[in-house]
């Protein structure tokens, strides 16, 4: 339990940065080197670097070497893990509102 928390933590922290999200993103579709993705911010290539760890330290992605590249692909797995957490708040929210409406037609 304690290390799905973690997990958990490492995930949402990650998802905090504009663009971190906009580089998970972009991998949705394709894989990228760094280089590539470097290219398409207007930072530095250390910065986007820095991006990178911090996705793979949440697991959101992962880096293989291809010859001189790294090439950076997502880890749709983790996203789903986040996005089952996310859905239990979304029943129980949509179970209250689903009662609230009801009462509030009743009161009509």
């Amino acid at each position: 339990m304690v290390e799905y928390a973690l997990q958990l933590d490492f995930t949402f922290q990650s998802l905090a940065d504009p663009i971190r999200r906009d580089i998970l993103r972009r991998l949705l579709g394709q894989e990228f080197s760094v280089g590539e993705l470097a290219d398409k911010y207007d930072v530095s290539f250390a910065a986007i670097s820095k991006h990178i760890k911090v996705l793979e330290r949440a697991n959101l992605v992962r880096k293989r070497r291809e010859g001189k590249k790294y090439m950076v692909a997502i880890v749709p797995e983790t996203l789903q893990e986040a996005d089952d957490y996310l859905q239990q708040y979304q029943k129980m929210w949509q179970s209250r509102h689903d009662k609230l409406d009801i009462l509030l037609k009743e009161g009509k």
